[in-house]
């Protein structure tokens, strides 16, 4: 059909970027008449010529609907152009014919090629075609509906499936949303937080950091082999029998794990210890599994486990009525110094004990003997320098929807058990170095500056100069905060990798078989320390989470700061009884370690954050 590639006349039909246009004047460049009535000059070569005209306006083209079925049955097996399809779908070749018979060719669904020369598609085509056009319909009009109902704040059942690319985003697990573009939000996580709350895909206390930082997020399940069954395997040396001595677990009000207790028998101190190691052995898919995790993930809402429930429940101290432990004894004289270490797989028998108990049963033997003991203990260490830094610290925890903070007070009980760890510490790692025996030890690099402060603002500047605390394997260094010359975390292998792994080490002594070498001790304990980074993190943004929750659903919450940090326009504050830091405009006036009161401003859940201001 020559006349589409011919310049076209003054009022004849084309077509331009895909919608029709009227020819104005043609020369050089041609001028159209696009819809809307916009005129614009365009080359010849932009255009496609539909027909000779004349158009006198572009809402004339409005033809019929018709069904292209029987022009199709008609030119099936031939070839034609845009004239002849023009006639048979509406009769006629007018300027609307002319253009409803270019649609029908557009589409693609019916016809193909171009104007001069198109053809019927074949059959399946257009059945194939047409079911996946009919399907795409729908989806567009359900994601168009489900849109809808975001904007309205609400969801289907059916729309969760859609939100996982939002929640992914939520959750720092994708990048990009597409619900999140068409709705004109930010494409960042804060946003998905809340929309997906908004709707109520979330509830609105939702806690995500676990899955940010990529926790595990349910206790392992994996076979465990019965104690006696693992002892025969390994060749266990016979248990020292110390169910004689009365032994104390001591921990918080409804712990769940008990892994260490305390025993005094004579002048020798025992610290019993879960004896882990006797079920999990180095490179078992336990150990794997527990490496990887690296410790006890505690939430508010609940504790996720490193290990099987099952080995805590075989294992922990005083859930039987005998517990296998790793005991460590010693003695200690009278300048606090750890002499006559001893390490003894054992059986022994533990009563359970809160703090606030064995608070009341401070003054009665054997624990009014292990707190003199354990003071002693103390002045040694502080003698050698150790650091104590006393800022408030709270316990968190979700019981039926209610966020419940406490405070965690530092009794004579909760000093004395701190104490003889840390004793049972120091006496593995001397055991370990005089043997020569590979196990990660703790250490701290001394600060910059040393300090003894004694006010909340002095502690927490003296803070901020601390190292972290790094592991070794070789020989011990100094630990500068406890003050101690040699240290390795070793009573709690029940929640922590590195104190299991320094266990098997102990054990596969005490069996006289091979330990693992050095190299093999700071790998597993590298990879151990990734996982814990991971726990702790999770833990951190989990509890500052739901002291926000806390404080959102105390809307008229007021109490008392104390200034720890003065800086150009912003004061630095503590919350004692939520254990927060919070930052607020700085006023005349304020000094450090004053008491102000504050009342709660906002809080925002999506940003982690709260704002407080001065009353008064």
């Amino acid at each position: 059909m020559p006349s589409h590639q011919a310049i076209p006349r003054t009022g004849s039909l084309v077509v331009y970027k895909s919608r029709p246009a009227r020819v104005l004047a043609a020369a050089e460049k041609i001028e159209i008449e696009i819809e809307g009535g916009q005129t614009k000059r365009v080359r010849p070569k932009d255009i496609l010529s539909l027909h000779p005209g004349p158009v006198a306006s572009l809402a004339e083209l409005r033809p019929p609907e018709v069904h292209p079925q029987e022009a199709w049955e008609l030119l099936e097996g031939t070839e034609t152009d845009l004239k002849e399809l023009a006639e048979l779908l509406y009769g006629e070749h007018s300027p609307g014919a002319a253009w409803g018979a270019w649609e029908r060719l557009s589409e693609g669904l019916w016809f193909e090629g171009t104007a001069d020369a198109l053809r019927p598609r074949a059959g399946e085509l257009i059945e194939r075609d047409r079911a996946e056009r009919e399907a795409k319909a729908k989806a567009d009009q359900a994601w168009a509906a489900m849109l809808e109902r975001l904007r309205q704040g609400r969801i289907e059942p059916e729309d969760r499936d859609a939100l996982g690319e939002v929640e992914r985003l939520a959750n720092l697990q994708g990048e990009h949303s597409r619900i999140l573009k068409a709705l004109n939000y930010e494409e960042t996580p804060i946003a998905a937080y809340r929309l997906l709350v908004s709707v109520g895909y979330w509830p609105a206390t939702h806690n995500p950091y676990p899955t940010r930082v990529g926790a595990a997020l349910c206790n392992p399940e994996l076979p465990i082999p019965g104690l006696a069954s693992a002892t025969a395997i390994t060749g266990e040396p016979e248990r020292l029998d110390l169910t004689h001595l009365p032994a104390f677990a001591i921990d918080d009000e409804g712990n769940q794990d008990p892994d260490d207790a305390i025993s005094l028998d004579g002048d020798r101190v025992w610290v019993h210890v879960a004896d882990v190691a006797a079920l999990v052995q180095p490179d078992s898919e336990l150990d794997r599994e527990a490496r990887a995790r690296g410790a006890n993930l505690y939430l508010p809402e609940g504790i996720i486990h490193m290990l099987p429930m099952a080995i805590t429940e075989q294992l922990g101290l005083g859930l039987q009525a005998q517990s296998p432990a790793l005991s460590f004894g010693l003695r200690l004289d009278a300048q606090g110094e750890i002499s006559e270490i001893e390490i003894q797989p054992s059986l022994v028998q533990v009563q359970r004990l809160s703090y606030a108990e064995a608070d009341r049963r401070l003054d009665q033997a054997p624990l009014a003997d292990l707190a003199q003991i354990a003071d002693r203990y103390r002045q040694r260490r502080f003698a050698q320098g150790a650091a104590e830094i006393d800022l408030p610290e709270v316990s968190v925890r979700l019981h039926e929807d209610e966020v419940l903070i406490r405070p965690i007070e530092r009794t004579g009980s909760r000093s004395m058990v701190t104490e003889l760890m840390l004793m049972a510490g120091e006496a593995a790692a001397r055991y370990a170095q005089a043997r020569e025996l590979p196990i990660p030890y703790a250490t701290q690099p001394t600060p910059e500056r040393i300090d003894q402060p004694s006010s909340m603002a002095g502690m927490y500047a003296y803070r901020r100069l601390f190292k972290p605390s790094r592991t070794v394997v070789g020989e011990p260094g100094r630990h500068f905060g406890l003050g101690l010359d040699a240290y390795t975390r070793a009573t709690s292998p029940l929640r922590r990798y590195g104190d299991l792994l320094v266990h098997q080490q102990l054990r596969q002594h005490l069996r006289g078989s091979e330990p693992l070498s050095a190299e093999q001790v700071s790998q597993r304990a590298g990879e151990a320390d990734q996982g814990g980074i991971t726990v702790r993190r999770a833990e951190r943004q989990s509890n500052l989470h739901w002291k926000l929750v806390h404080l959102k659903q105390q809307p008229q919450w007021k109490g008392e700061g104390v200034v720890v940090e003065l800086q150009e326009r912003k004061a630095v504050l503590l919350i004692p009884e939520l254990a927060l830091e919070t930052r607020i405009r700085a006023k005349q006036g304020l000094a450090l370690d004053q008491c102000v009161p504050l009342a709660l401003a906002e809080v925002d859940l999506a940003q982690a954050e709260c704002q407080f201001r001065l009353l008064g």
